[in-house]
């Protein structure tokens, strides 16, 4: 099986979805910026902006089409590992699972990788702080903590393992500086732009490429 072909198209899919899905709301959102039609505002007295809910209703859109792609991401990384499990022919007791992947599947893997399959993960290129950060998105959005809100957040767990976590909006960035006292009390959304995404994909596609060889030249041996 071309376990790196299937990932890849997978990943395609993912860019091609938050384009096509995001692309209504991020248009609803320029026309009201700008005062569009039909967002085209009246004279009033009214202090809150004109389409305040509509703008607010898409933006939370875009945030949403993001947290889907971003846990597609997630699931389509466990799932490149669990094929290769199952490929090399891996077979795991259970309290060696839980032991393993008590810090997540990548950690997981990447030890079992590197204690049975002598993997040096010190060649890798790979950011695995963003890899993990992919997970704990996924986590929080399939998860969400708030029912005042659509929006996914860090929460207290995540943002001690990433005091400064990668999916956070430029607005909210300076709430978690070390600077800011109250850092540690503020909770930012998930926020994944397209510009993050891209660079999550790719974080995840350099993995699957650094590795294929390597796990091709194991499956080969046995």
């Amino acid at each position: 099986m071309d376990i790196l072909f299937f990932l890849k198209e997978r990943t395609r899919f993912i860019r091609y979805f938050y384009e096509t899905a995001a692309a209504p709301f991020r248009e609803i959102v320029r026309k009201i910026e700008v005062g569009e039609a039909p967002f085209v505002p009246e004279y009033g007295e009214d202090e809150e902006p004109p389409f305040l809910i509509e703008w607010q209703e898409a933006d939370t859109g875009t945030h949403i089409v993001g947290e889907a792609c971003i846990s597609m991401l997630s699931e389509a990384l466990r799932l490149y590992f669990h094929t290769w499990e199952s490929e090399l022919q891996i077979q795991l007791k259970e309290d060696e699972r839980k032991r393993l992947f008590k810090n997540g599947f990548i950690q997981g893997y990447q030890c079992y990788f590197r204690d049975n399959l002598k993997i040096t993960w010190d060649e890798c290129p790979v950011d695995f702080d963003l890899l993990e950060q992919i997970t704990l998105a996924r986590n929080a959005a399939q998860h969400p903590e708030d029912i005042l809100t659509m929006k996914a957040s860090h929460n207290m767990r995540a943002r001690k393992r990433f005091p400064s976590p990668f999916f956070v909006s430029d607005q909210e960035r300076h709430m978690v500086s070390v600077s800011n006292p109250l850092a540690k009390w503020f909770a930012p959304s998930i926020h994944v732009s397209v510009d993050k995404l891209m660079a999550a994909i790719y974080q995840v596609e350099l993995l699957a490429d650094w590795l294929e060889d390597r796990l091709i030249a194991v499956r080969e041996q046995r």
